[in-house]
């Protein structure tokens, strides 16, 4: 049984971010048809509680796969030259059962979460908007400035980073990339104030937000936090803006940023608004007026990851590109 190898330098050559976003959109148009099975990840803790290993199985009709991604998340990698989120997809076929590729989960979880911000961003924001807030200055600031420029033109960027070196080094290298310059400014208000489109893509744990600071007509992108003790936005700026996420059930057990202003009895379930599929086939309405705030919480889904991996395993088989290894599988007589 040939099974194709892809490599982050094949995940990005082969997933651009325009076509990963209509991959995006595709996939929550298929999971809010209830054509999919997305059950809640699992985690293995180290016992020092310094990293985990995650497992994130999935199914889907369309395009008809089943899979699951294992990655480690390792927040003490930021700064370092290992990615935080490091692992592989392995895509299966439904028929007999059999693995088709094993895919770099590094590239496909940077540009996939990016593209669903895009998705969301297309979906929600104003269609004037394009001053940038990037509240991060790592990979997925990175993938984030791509899949906004790909969805608004974008006119003013700004970054702000914990570590200032981080940013200002962002700004030089991103900058030069073509579209507007990037500022790299001393404080997150500085990025986030009068900016239309924020996105929040940090290792924060205690809030780098706030609400008062989010002008009004404003998208947010809050990406970075993914367990329920963490969140990058304080009570204010989640109360304040319509609440979309990729998945209730997700929301309910992982989200931070939704759980802790609903422990501080800010708001009850019924402040998420709509699911990001409920948006795409049209059962729910994003935006409803120009200065309304609008917020999307990423936690990231394992129908994400298999779509993108096998979007890219089937562009690699087509192409004759990827490394092929042989393993068992059939059944000898």
């Amino acid at each position: 049984m040939s099974v194709r190898v892809l490599t982050a330098a094949d995940v990005e050559r082969l997933l651009p971010m325009g076509e990963a976003i209509g991959v995006m959109e595709e996939v929550f148009r298929t999971l809010a048809k209830g054509d999919a099975v997305q059950p809640l990840r699992s985690m293995v803790w180290l016992p020092d509680r310094r990293g985990l290993l995650g497992l994130m199985p999935a199914y889907l009709g369309s395009p008809n796969a089943i899979g699951l991604k294992v990655v480690t998340v390792m927040p003490g990698n930021h700064g370092t030259p290992f990615d935080s989120h490091q692992g592989a997809v392995l895509v299966f076929e439904t028929r007999n059962g059999a693995l088709e590729a094993v895919v770099d989960a590094t590239a496909i979880t940077a540009i996939r979460t990016a593209a669903v911000s895009g998705l969301a961003t297309r979906l929600l924001a104003r269609e004037d908007a394009g001053d940038l807030a990037l509240i991060g200055s790592g990979t997925q600031a990175r993938t984030h400035l791509e899949a906004m420029r790909a969805v608004r033109p974008l006119c003013r960027v700004r970054v702000w980073s914990a570590n200032a070196d981080h940013a200002r080094a962002f700004a030089a290298r991103e900058g030069g990339r073509g579209g507007p310059a990037i500022e790299a400014v001393p404080t997150a208000r500085d990025a986030v104030f009068g900016a239309d489109l924020i996105c929040t893509v940090t290792a924060a744990k205690q809030p780098v937000v706030e609400g008062e600071w989010i002008a009004e007509g404003a998208h947010v992108n809050a990406v970075g936090a993914c367990f329920p003790n963490a969140r990058e936005l304080d009570t204010r700026a989640v109360a304040r803006a319509r609440l979309v996420v990729d998945r209730r059930e997700s929301t309910l057990a992982e989200a931070g940023d939704f759980l802790i202003p609903k422990q501080q009895g800010a708001f009850a379930d019924d402040h998420i608004a709509a699911e990001l599929g409920e948006i795409v086939t049209g059962a729910k309405r994003g935006r409803r007026s120009a200065d309304e705030i609008t917020l999307f919480k990423s936690l990231g889904l394992a129908v994400e990851d298999l779509a993108a991996a096998h979007f890219v395993a089937a562009r690699a088989r087509d192409a004759a590109e990827g490394a092929s290894i042989e393993l068992g599988g059939r059944r000898h007589s």
